[in-house]
């Protein structure tokens, strides 16, 4: 099967939990490429989006403060 025909396929399919992540960490650094964000908005539920983007932003969160705890106890 040619590359086209693969990509046309891949194009009407939902996105998967996968691709949804790699949506969600690409647009928090800004590097989203136009055709992913296309099939996002045209194959992809809104609410699959904001639940793992919540998901992302809580543990970034907790990574940031844990951070900083340990950064602040070793300061003394």
């Amino acid at each position: 099967m040619s590359e086209d025909k693969q990509d046309e396929q891949k194009e009407g399919r939902k996105p998967s939990t996968f691709s949804i992540v790699g949506s969600i960490l690409s647009g928090a650094f800004g590097v989203q490429s136009s055709r992913n964000r296309e099939r996002d908005f045209k194959h992809g539920r809104l609410r699959n989006y904001i639940i793992t983007a919540i998901i992302f932003v809580g543990l970034f969160i907790a990574g940031v403060v844990t951070v900083v705890q340990v950064v602040l106890k070793q300061a003394g």
